[in-house]
């Protein structure tokens, strides 16, 4: 069974009176697990990671590290003391220091005489031996970053925290080195908490998502349960594009809507807000061009197209294969393929 590594219990942060940064927040990290912190800029995911760190004071709440309590009331260890690695946004490596260098400063637990060789076995684990010798202006930014990891790890923490790693990076290198990086994250047996405002960086990365909107948490999942089924308004369009569309439940798990009867994820009454992620609506061409919805958009994107379909005077995003070929003003009958997401009940929505 696994353990947590890291327990934050209402750990809250205020830099100016009565605008907390981060309110209320508790999660935990288990043992071997990714966990990403994902949320918009200001959303106080950064200082969340910082409290962890030990680089801010927290003013209310308690952060729990290997079962030591590293913050609470009056208590605040050191982040030297924390026993945790830290991956910068702009890597901080020292200019002046070599790769292998860079990886042998913190290890001060390791005799002199052996910290070059046992540096050069980490470098190894994130395919930078052969740049050993370079200083950071010598190598791309996705060699900084692996590194920068090594340098992070080489201590052997059970925990490493990651703060936008790879937002210095172009779209390929990116995609690469996120591979590469979890890759070794995973064969080291280290927990990592990574702080990204990219949807598809934490879907591909993370074990499990905590959605933070405004300083709080508003959903935590795996990346198919936030993805699949948001609690909140916020949740189902943050992790990316949905249909919203109000109706008017009886108590079951039917309602009715302009563009048919739609099943929804549980029983709810009264007015409701639902969400439908555009992969799950299909479109098909209309016989009869009464009571249909009409092309108004079309993006090509290699593996699928995306249309935006003009219903009843609401605009919805229909997500299909490339196979499926429509052209604009073309009439279309649209049809829900999957159950639909309640997020919110008996709410005036705006």
């Amino acid at each position: 069974m696994n353990t947590s590594i890291v327990e934050i219990k209402n750990i809250s942060k205020s830099f100016t009176k009565n605008n907390p940064v981060v309110n209320d927040v508790s999660f935990d990290v288990k043992s071997d697990e990714i966990f990403a912190l994902l949320g918009p800029s200001g959303c106080g995911k950064t200082t969340t990671l910082r409290l962890i760190a030990g680089f801010e004071y927290a003013d209310s709440g308690s952060i729990t590290i290997q079962n030591k309590i590293v913050e609470q009331d009056k208590i605040h260890v050191l982040p030297q003391e924390r026993g945790v690695g830290f991956v910068f946004q702009d890597y901080a490596l020292f200019p002046h220091m070599t790769a292998i260098q860079n990886v042998a400063f913190g290890l001060k637990d390791i005799p002199k005489n052996k910290r070059e060789v046992y540096a050069e076995e980490v470098l190894c684990r994130t395919g930078m031996e052969k740049y050993r010798d370079r200083t950071p202006d010598e190598l791309s930014g996705g060699q900084q970053q692996r590194v920068a990891l090594a340098r992070a790890i080489a201590p052997k923490p059970k925990l490493v925290l990651m703060d936008e790693p790879f937002s210095g990076l172009d779209a390929m290198l990116r995609d690469s080195t996120r591979k590469e990086v979890r890759a070794v994250v995973k064969k080291s047996g280290m927990s990592a908490i990574l702080v990204t405002h990219d949807q598809e960086e934490a879907l591909s990365f993370a074990d499990r998502i905590a959605v933070m909107n405004n300083g709080k948490i508003e959903q935590i999942g795996t990346p198919e349960e936030v993805y699949y089924q948001p609690k909140t308004q916020f949740v189902a369009q943050f992790l990316g594009r949905t249909n919203l569309f109000r109706a008017y439940a009886n108590g079951g798990k039917e309602v009715d809507t302009q563009f048919g009867e739609v099943l929804i994820n549980k029983n709810a009454e009264g007015l409701i807000l639902c969400s439908i992620r555009p992969e799950h609506l299909g479109i098909s061409k209309a016989e009869i061009e009464d009571d249909c919805g009409t092309i108004i958009g079309r993006e090509f994107r290699g593996h699928d197209i995306t249309y935006y379909v003009l219903f009843r005077g609401d605009r919805y995003i229909v997500h299909t294969d490339n196979r499926d070929i429509f052209e604009l003003d073309d009439k279309v009958i649209m049809k829900p393929l999957e159950k639909a997401i309640v997020l919110e009940q008996n709410k005036a929505i705006q």
